[in-house]
């Protein structure tokens, strides 16, 4: 089939004969120039049907899909070939060097169109808007405003309030130090933002931007920049600047700079260096006096246009051909297809644009902007030109989507002549955009322009529009890599751009005691209310008595003897006189506790990151108690879970296993079976170390390599080195130097070599898998070291060959493949293909090969039990005929704008089949130092971990095995509905919620709401994202937290960012539980913000989840400690201070009420005023401020080495209702004692002192009751304090001895009036101090009678683990530095790690010790069960099968009688090979030991499924494709498979 274009072309252009160009796949390869030079260049450029086709492309989604027609040629016609955005939907029109016309214009003349600022702002305050915003903030806590109001009363003196003015010092100290805070943490935010907006970008200036030129500034925004340059300018002045030698700051040198004119490109390996520019020759075009494009990015013939503005027309000696001549009549004629230009080669222009340094924050809409290699691109820019001759760019997008990955962009075809100021200042050009919305991967626009004749000025022009999509769409956030530079257009700007639409509002939450909290607040002030109507009613009822004293001693009441108006005085005075009772020292004390704990939290050098010099760092600081409190965390994978970094291990080529490798999965089978892990891995590390020195120097000796490093060589293998040398035949040489250069082929990596002695190069992909492989190739001599054009250049064992990248099929999730497809140097053409096993296995030739497929599928299957992904390789021999039909086809896929990703997987996949079949690749993917240790201490103190990732099934489940999510004694229950049928998602669910006789009712729902206990380790779910979808649906999402509850872990892969944050929501509204997600990336931005307590990793690779974190820690090991320590420290401790706060306030109030029975209400105070104001400040904050800062129950290593210690936590029976109330009834009980042992003692007659006065009046009385209050609460408060050291007992001390010392003070001078020498006159009676006595022991006893029962014969697990401590049974801690430390994190190979602390037996009563066999789970549980040392098999065995290695291919169930028969084909080890091979040996082992239970695999693709599997894509020998295989329950003899005919 032949590409079809149209016949005419526009007005003046005409039809040249041009070879089939050569077409790949690209996504991230860079070329490198050719030794032509520019007439090279110049000549690629004019081609412009040399065209790139990318699988995901087109796979955006976008509003103009179906809109568009399905002709190829659509972006080539009229109007009439593209639909603009319709009006209704919010587009926008943007304009180019062409007048607004009149629609776009108001009655009055003004642009409709107005833009959002691309400055933006996270931070809250302005320096204007600081105090009313947050004054408005604070007062929306209720306290505050009761506070405020008591203030207010306590103004007019009817009242009875003695110092208004002093009243109000403790609201204003809150409001003042809560204001201090939240200005540092807003400043923070301001200093980012400030750094962003003010990031330098090369903007086109001397323009005239008709979209924006008219804008005005409104006097408010000028006001507003005033007064923040007034605040900048007094801030600067108060600090010095740092200087340079020129008495500049490094930001205003950048800012003054401009870039050379110069090239001081670095000469390239394989070609020599071009001239910048040749200004003598006819048809260069002027360059204009603005700084140059970065190095090497001058016009390498792309500009050669004539002066009329339109590409020269290409001689015969500018064809290119994809490789040798094709025989005459198998060429395909093809007719260069035309573009457009929207350079207008007649415009009229001043010539006064120039591309200037300026700042982000003015970028507009509608401005050119000039990007260069490395920097981060300012807003959505739709590209223009770039420095590729093909209109290509690479982006890297971590901070939009978490992946380090390159990415390519294409620039429009009809701007790629831009490339100076002049030419933007000739191109009009409109673009017709949609409105701003969050997707990231659709975008959908056109431009429009009139195709202007070159050599008629006067012609009107021929109306042309070509599509714009997201693949010509530069996002903000992105940043620019491996291009020079890139030249666009401003479509949207600041709050519009996407990044900042999928950001959304950074929430603001709340501990979940804080909510509690409102409860008893609102009790107390019940409580409150009915005191305050006592006395009102008391007071209005006593005045309105006519026969009682105070007629004759009191002239006249406030209420002027009226009843009610005296009741309704004294119901006011009284609010102020018990104002204590809603104490507002409280929320100041919890601020100070909270901020405290943070700085602690801060300062752990147990959560310090060295590598990153990161230590863990709160961001949010009032929510540490919700830490204590965690029951299901949600976590990425990659980068969270695991480094992302690869390791090649192992290979089979040609039925021979090479690869030395100690994993982490051997070692945690090993220390199942009982091994000596420790004596094993030791011998295991020194017999790879030896091997490694023996293949250096094997390789050293075949090739003195210049390229390999010795610290680099992750793949041990001397035997290889051997083979590859000719040692085992010249068969098996050959094998292994194809494999290697299919390996150095098939990829799309970008090379960058770094000259030096000796030199280095490093590769970029866009998957680290791809990285491992192409370097692994290149450690053993077949290096990649660049591309040049089309053609890739290779060092294969110091000679340097050439091979021609025909085209290059990209990988995706549907195709789980690559393809490249190369001219070999002696004309041959190969197809190089890899992919995951299933898949290549399903593609091999018929009837061939069957011994190698057995063997290597017997391989994979030990390398998958090792804990590695896996990937199979092979090839296809193809003729030049054969190839010459399909890339016809492939031409037209790429061409085609509708449906384009489905039209090119078809061609694809009908020339990836009859492969041959080379060998398979085993890559460690390593998990993060203590990953598994971390999880397996998190899943014993009761908290459920889900992943949530965007990988796929395969990888989700392999990391869930190795990282003790998962284990084999699981049942996977694997959710892959099809179709989106919502009735056979519904019909699923409900058939395996009969496996816990559930049905998804509402009575279901409030008993797991109660529930939270952790489920049996029996079941797993594991979903993707289109089944989740399903699942997610208001009909169904009970049922599926119903199920997901009863299952001890959830893997939901292939999730987008919204369904993650679903999925949290979920859960967090469905059951009555705490949630905590964390992640590394921006896509984990969503879930972070709708949990509970979001923690971001700050890994190498981004920032976007650490910004918008509660926390964030360096590794995932952290979180343990974050979680089970210092939660579990915040939640105790927030509890106790609250529950003492409200007791200690409870006494000193219900003291000033009893007494307020004997003055029938008046509102008197019974103690002095002084010491009212200083009861909450002095004389009991420091105890309980101390209890909840460093009051510990066991310290930190102990709450690591007894995880179950947290479950407190999760049931949260640390805070209480019945808690609180406890409190109240203790408090109300020692006011009683505290008044009334007082009023006893005084009751029968007074006491006088020395000089004859007595002390009974009511300030003196007030002393003792004062006092014994003070000591009774300080006492208290010790009593529940379980850390009674120095520093405790101290600060007790003081705050007793302090009333002591006030009062003597005080009471010294004459300002306390009245009470004027009352400490030497109360304190010298002997009363007082038995009263003291007395009170104390009889408030405290109940308290201590209590406490003393409870832990005798109701303890609790932290008392039985302190007397334990007592006991010296956990001494042995403190030899440990940290308990959940990684054993030798310096290895470079898998080591393993440390025996999870809680695998000590700790006798807890209180908890079931079933669970104590987990202490003995391996780190990377295989599908190896303790039945390598027993005749039991567990439920469901599993292969622990790689990523990229595995699939779904049926389900294999064992019969009886195949069950039961005796195990007798592989009882003892054999060895594979006459030469050592240990790492095979011990996976051989292994895998002899438990294969009567392998088959009962149904979750990955087992060797057998792969032997048995047919070659269901690829053609028989009739012609005919075969249909899939259907497997028959049995061992998987020939008579057991069946083909469906």
């Amino acid at each position: 089939m032949a590409v079809e274009f149209p016949e005419e072309l526009p007005s003046g252009t005409q039809a040249k004969d041009t070879s089939v160009p050569v077409k790949r796949l690209r996504w991230a390869t860079r070329r490198t120039p050719g030794k032509k030079g520019d007439t090279k260049r110049q000549s690629i450029l004019a081609k412009l049907g040399h065209k790139r086709a990318s699988s995901r492309a087109s796979s955006t989604g976008s509003t103009l899909k179906g809109k568009l027609p399905e002709d190829p040629e659509a972006g080539t016609g009229g109007d009439s070939d593209i639909q603009e955005p319709s009006e209704d939907t919010g587009g926008r029109t943007v304009y180019f060097n062409i007048p607004l016309p009149p629609e776009a214009r108001d009655e009055d003349g003004h642009p409709t169109a107005h833009y959002a600022r691309n400055k933006i702002r996270t931070a809250k305050y302005t320096p204007l808007s600081f105090i009313p915003k947050n004054l408005y903030f604070q007062f929306h806590n209720i306290a505050n405003v009761y506070f405020f109001f008591i203030i207010i009363l306590s103004i007019f003196s009817i009242f009875g309030a003695s110092n208004p003015g002093l009243n109000a010092v403790p609201l204003i100290v809150i409001l003042t130090v809560t204001a201090i805070k939240d200005a540092i943490e807003d400043w923070r935010r301001t200093v980012l933002d400030n750094e962003l907006n003010n990031a330098p970008v090369h903007r086109l200036v001397d323009f005239v931007n008709v979209n924006t030129a008219e804008d005005k500034i409104s006097l408010w925004r000028k006001f507003k920049k005033a007064n923040t340059r007034a605040v900048l300018w007094i801030w600067r002045s108060m600090r010095k600047n740092k200087k340079d030698e020129n008495g500049k700051t490094s930001k205003e040198r950048a800012l003054n700079e401009t870039r050379p004119s110069f090239d001081p490109r670095r000469a390239s390996t394989f070609s020599q260096g071009s001239n910048f520019s040749r200004l003598g020759e006819e048809g260069a075009i002027q360059m204009t006096p603005v700084p140059s494009p970065l190095p090497g990015q001058g016009p390498h013939g792309d500009d050669r246009l004539s002066m009329d503005g339109e590409p020269m027309a290409l001689t015969t000696d500018d064809k290119i051909h994809g490789g040798p001549e094709v025989p005459k009549g198998q060429a395909v004629e093809n007719v260069q297809r035309f573009y457009g230009n929207v350079i207008n080669p007649h415009a009229h222009t001043p010539d006064t644009a120039r591309f200037k340094n300026d700042y982000w924050k003015n970028v507009q809409v509608g401005d050119f902007v000039r990007l260069y290699n490395g920097e981060e691109i300012p807003s959505d820019v739709v590209i223009l030109s770039t420095s590729d001759s093909d209109g290509a760019c690479y982006i890297e997008t971590k901070n939009l989507d978490g992946e380090t990955n390159l990415k390519v962009r294409q620039a429009l075809h009809c701007s790629r002549k831009i490339k100076h100021a002049r030419h933007c200042e000739q191109a009009e050009f409109v673009i017709e955009s949609e409105a701003p919305q969050p997707n990231l991967y659709s975008y959908s626009a056109v431009v429009r322009w009139k195709q202007r004749d070159p050599r008629d000025p006067n012609s009107p022009g021929t109306d042309m529009a070509e599509p714009i999509t997201v693949n010509n769409l530069l996002l903000r956030g992105s940043a620019l890599r491996n291009t020079e530079w890139v030249l666009g257009v401003v479509v949207f700007t600041g709050q519009e751009t996407k990044i900042m639409l999928n950001s959304g509002i950074t929430p603001s939450k709340r501990a979940f005691i804080a909510k509690d909290l409102n409860w008893q607040v609102l009790y107390n002030f019940t409580i409150l209310f009915f005191m305050c109507l006592i006395a009102a009613l008391v007071q209005g009822s006593a005045w309105g008595e006519p026969n009682t004293s105070h007629k004759l001693f009191e002239y006249k009441s406030y209420g002027d003897n009226k009843p009610a108006v005296d009741g309704l005085i004294t119901f006011w005075a009284a609010i102020i006189l018990f104002q204590n009772l809603v104490p507002i020292s409280l929320y100041i004390t919890l601020e100070i506790i909270r901020t405290l704990q943070a700085v602690f939290i801060y300062s752990d050098i147990g959560m310090y990151y060295e590598k990153l010099d990161y230590p863990c760092t709160p961001k949010s600081w009032n929510i540490s108690d919700d830490l204590g409190q965690i029951e299901y965390i949600f976590s990425d994978k990659t980068g969270t879970l695991t480094q992302n970094v690869m390791e090649f291990k192992k290979c089979t080529i040609n039925s021979v296993p090479y690869g030395e490798a100690y994993t982490e999965a051997q070692m945690g089978l090993s220390r199942r079976m009982g091994n000596n892990v420790e004596e094993e891995a030791a011998r295991a590390r020194e017999q790879i170390a030896a091997d490694k020195a023996r293949m250096l120097d094997g390789l050293r000796k075949l090739n003195d390599n210049a390229y390999l490093r010795d610290e680099d060589l992750t793949f041990v293998a001397p035997d290889f080195v051997d083979d590859l040398a000719g040692n085992s035949g010249e068969e098996q040489q050959a094998a292994n130097e194809q494999f290697m250069l299919a390996l150095a082929l098939c990829h799309t990596v970008i090379t960058e070599r770094t000259p030096g002695d000796p030199p280095r190069i490093e590769f970029k992909a866009q998957s680290p898998d791809e990285a491992a492989l192409v370097a692994t190739a290149k450690d053993c001599g077949f290096t990649v070291l660049g591309r040049q054009d089309d053609d890739i250049i290779l060092d294969i064992l110091g000679e340097e060959r050439r091979y021609t990248v025909l085209n290059t099929l990209e990988f995706n999730s549907s195709r789980k493949r690559m393809s490249a497809i190369i001219r070999m140097p002696d004309g041959k053409i190969i197809l190089f293909c890899k992919g995951a096993d299933s898949i290549i296995y399903s593609r091999l030739t018929q009837g061939q090969q069957h011994e190698l497929r057995k063997s290597t599928a017997e391989h994979l299957e030990m390398f998958a039990r090792e804990g590695l992904r896996t990937l199979c390789i092979a090839q296809r021999e193809l003729d030049e005929e054969e190839y010459q039909i399909w890339n016809q086809e492939h031409d037209m896929a790429a061409a085609s704008v509708a449906n384009r990703d489905d039209n090119i997987e078809r061609v694809a996949d009908a020339i990836e089949r009859e492969l041959t079949l080379l060998g398979g690749t085993a890559i460690e993917d390593r998990l993060q130092d203590g990953v598994p240790d971390a999880i397996a201490l998190l899943g014993k103190a009761g908290i459920k971990l889900w992943v949530l990732t965007g990988d796929k099934v395969e990888t989700a489940i392999n990391i869930g095995f190795s990282c003790n999510l998962l284990d084999n004694d699981m049942d996977l229950i694997v959710f892959k509905i099809d179709d989106e049928d919502l009735a056979q998602a519904e019909a699923e669910l409900d058939k395996n919620l009969q496996l816990f006789g559930m049905t998804g009712s509402d009575e279901e729902l409030k008993a797991a709401r109660k529930n939270h206990e952790p489920p049996a380790p029996t079941h797993a779910i594991v979903i993707d994202g289109d089944s989740l979808k399903l699942v997610l649906h208001e009909n169904l999402k009970q049922k599926f937290l119903l199920l997901c509850k009863q299952c001890r872990a959830v893997l939901c892969c292939r999730v987008s960012p919204a369904q993650k944050a679903a999925v949290v929501a979920l859960v967090k509204g469905g059951l009555d539980c705490l949630t905590l997600s964390i992640g590394d990336g921006a896509n984990d931005v969503a879930m972070i913000q709708e949990a509970h307590v979001g923690v971001g990793i700050a890994g190498e690779e981004g920032r976007a989840a650490v910004m918008s974190s509660d926390y964030a820690i360096g590794q995932f090991r952290f979180l343990t400690r974050l979680v089970l320590v210092h939660g579990r420290w915040s939640y105790r401790r927030l509890a106790e201070t609250i529950a003492n706060f409200f007791y200690k306030n409870l006494v000193w109030t219900f003291a000033l009420f009893w007494f307020q029975i004997f003055d029938n209400f008046d509102c008197t105070y019974i103690f002095d005023y002084s010491y009212i104001i200083l009861y909450n400040l002095a004389f009991t904050s420091l105890p309980v401020i101390l209890l909840g800062v460093l009051d510990q129950d066991v310290d930190d290593k102990v709450s690591l080495a007894v995880p179950q210690l947290y479950r407190r936590g999760i049931e949260r029976k640390e805070w209480t209702h019945i808690k609180f109330w406890g409190y109240m009834a203790d408090g109300i009980y020692q006011s009683l004692v505290v008044w009334f042992f007082a009023y006893a003692l005084f009751a029968p007659g007074n006491f006088n002192s020395e000089s004859g006065l007595d002390v009974g009046d009511n300030k003196r009385i007030g002393v003792y009751v004062a006092t014994n209050a003070v000591v009774v609460v300080n006492l208290y408060v010790l009593f529940n304090t379980y850390r009674w050291d120095w520093l405790q007992l101290l600060i007790v001390a003081i705050s007793i001895l302090l009333i002591w010392f006030w009062t003597g003070v005080y009471t010294a001078f004459t300002v306390g009036e009245t009470f004027y020498k009352a400490a030497p006159q109360v304190y010298g009676q002997l009363s007082f101090w038995a009263l003291l006595l007395l009170t104390t022991i009889i408030c405290l006893l109940p308290r201590f009678a209590g406490k003393s029962f409870q832990k005798l014969y109701l303890p609790r697990d932290v008392d039985i683990v302190r007397e334990q401590i007592r006991q010296g049974k956990f001494d042995y801690l403190q030899y440990e530095d940290n308990p959940t430390a990684p054993a030798q994190p310096e290895e470079k190979w898998s080591s393993g790690s440390t025996t999870p602390v809680g695998s000590r037996n700790y006798p807890i009563p209180t908890h079931n010790e079933a669970n104590d066999g987990d202490s003995t789970r391996p780190m990377y549980p295989p599908s190896i069960a303790p039945t390598a040392l027993t005749t039991t098999t567990t439920r469901n065995q599993r292969s622990t099968n790689g990523s990229d290695g595995t699939d779904y291919t049926g389900h294999i169930i064992i019969n009886d009688r195949e069950q039961n028969q005796p195990k007798t084909s592989f009882e003892r080890s054999r060895p594979s090979f006459e030469r050592p091979r240990p790492s095979y040996d011990r996976a051989r082992q292994s895998m002899d030991r438990i294969r009567p239970s392998f088959e009962q695999s149904s979750d990955f693709t087992s060797a057998a499924g792969l032997m048995r599997m047919e070659s269901a894509q690829s053609n028989d020998s009739r012609g005919e494709t075969r249909s899939p295989t259907r497997f028959k329950m049995g061992w998987g003899r020939k008579d057991d498979v069946e083909e469906e005919e």
